[in-house]
């Protein structure tokens, strides 16, 4: 287990080059994470450096294509941090994002917190604790030039590759009542990329993703808590973006989410 000077180190690090958009090579032998809870101990430090509450929470590799392009064999849980939440619809600047993806997402808000426990937490349990869901963008990166080769627990140190999210408006109630696993999404980028996908591209059911993520944080000693955003993995194969670029996402029934880049 790292000690707490070189998860700090480490943080740091990683910190300031995503300020300044800025990768790294590989972290120092000395504050390189060996297990997945040293990656999150690292982690746990970057929420630190935000000035407000924590946003949420994302999870990164939710499918099996996902795994295969990061090289790991499982999902990754990373923060969003409040200061890079961006408003649905708006116009961002670009910045210095080289994964360069758009990947359309079911998100849920938590009404109830979810208390860490020693018994696993149910799907129903999970649900109940749910008040909205929404339609959701995120756009990941990485501190690490290399983000494939690093493994697992650089890649939670790296906050699972989380950079910027947006949240969409909360869905209708009836979403209870939809077999989110078969619902279609459709992601389109300045007209002329399009791609579809279904909820079942996110572990299966990004309900049962949402589980996962309670589960993994519980055992963690993390709680998830009212008024926090859980966005659950891409629906599709990730959308390129490119400055100056429109992506939307088509949910159907449940609504729309858009974004631009400036030129």
């Amino acid at each position: 287990m790292q000690d707490a000077s070189s998860s700090q180190q480490a943080a740091d690090l990683i910190y300031d080059h995503w300020r300044r958009g800025a990768v790294l090579d590989a972290l120092p032998e000395a504050l390189t994470p060996r297990t997945r809870a040293d990656g999150y101990a690292i982690q746990a430090r970057l929420e630190a450096r935000s000035k407000k509450p924590l946003f949420g929470w994302k999870i990164a590799a939710t499918s099996r294509d996902g795994q295969r392009h990061i090289g790991v064999d499982g999902p990754l849980a990373g923060r969003i941090l409040a200061e890079q939440v961006w408003p649905a619809g708006s116009e961002q600047p670009f910045g210095a994002n080289r994964m360069a993806v758009a990947e359309p997402e079911f998100a849920f808000r938590f009404g109830q917190d979810l208390a860490p426990r020693e018994q696993a937490y149910t799907q129903e349990e999970v649900l109940r604790a749910v008040d909205s869901l929404h339609t959701a963008l995120e756009i990941p990166d990485s501190r690490f030039a290399d983000f494939a080769r690093m493994g697992g627990p650089n890649l939670i140190a790296d906050n699972a590759c989380a950079h910027c999210f947006v949240l969409g408006d909360a869905c209708p109630p009836a979403w209870r009542e939809l077999d989110l696993a078969a619902h279609k999404v459709r992601g389109m980028v300045a007209d002329t990329v399009t791609r579809e996908g279904r909820g079942s591209n996110v572990l299966g059911d990004p309900r049962i993703a949402l589980t996962w993520i309670a589960n993994e944080l519980s055992g963690l000693g993390i709680g998830l808590k009212a008024g926090q955003i859980v966005t659950t993995g891409t629906c599709l194969v990730p959308l390129p973006i490119a400055p100056g670029d429109a992506v939307e996402a088509d949910y159907g029934t449940l609504g729309r989410i858009s974004l631009r880049f400036a030129a």
